[in-house]
Parts: structure tokens; C-alpha cells; sequence
């Protein structure tokens, strides 16, 4: 039976969501898009973010906030965290240029598969 989330075993989608955003460490930030590409679920960027919500949920250490959008933005404006979210990254040295994060600077790229 498939989850909502599309995996064969109920939550399994989540936790590797989880587990990719565990390993985006502080200083760096990962797209919505690149987390579905390290969790083995290319293309599926916006199921991401509801994965992330509900790991978050669960866990509430996880780093979600070094997720962004495929612009550097912050997408969490639109459920009430964008404030949080943004003043955790600046917290950790991420730098916003018009209202976006370079990507180019501050994006993780594993040396290893997550």
C-alpha cells in the first residue's frame, strides 16, 4: 500500500527527508529540489516540502530552516515561519541580497552520497 507521500512503506518518503536535511549542515542551505534529488526522488520538490513539515513536526531539532526554494528564497512566508526562518539562516551566516540567499555561496554540495 502506498503512502501519501508516494513511498511503498508509510513515512519512509519523510525520514529520508529527514535525513538529507539532518546532513545539510549550519552555514549552508539546500533547495527544496535538491533535498527530493539526495533522498532519491528527483522531480519531487514540492512533496519535499510537505514531507519536511510533517519531519519537522516529529522532530523538532531538524534543521528545516536551510531549505530553501530553487531562487534562494524563503518559501515559509506563506505558513507563518518565513521571519523564523530567515533569522535562524542570518544566525548562521547566511547572507540575503535582495531578499535571496547566492546560491552559488552557500549551497551544499555532499562530497558523498547522503
Amino acid at each position: 500500500m502506498a503512502s501519501v507521500d508516494g513511498a511503498k512503506e508509510p513515512g519512509a518518503f519523510v525520514r529520508q527527508v529527514a535525513r538529507v536535511v539532518r546532513a545539510v549542515p549550519a552555514g549552508s542551505v539546500a533547495t527544496y529540489g535538491d533535498v527530493a534529488l539526495y533522498a532519491g526522488r528527483p522531480g519531487a520538490a514540492r512533496q519535499v516540502g510537505m514531507a519536511l513539515r510533517r519531519a519537522a513536526h516529529d522532530e523538532p531539532d531538524l534543521p528545516w530552516h536551510r531549505i530553501v526554494n530553487a531562487q534562494g528564497g524563503i518559501s515559509t512566508y506563506k505558513v507563518g515561519a518565513g521571519e523564523l526562518q530567515e533569522a535562524l539562516l542570518r544566525r548562521e551566516g547566511i547572507v540575503f541580497r535582495g531578499g535571496r540567499i547566492d546560491l552559488a555561496a552557500h549551497r551544499f554540495r555532499p562530497e558523498e552520497p547522503i
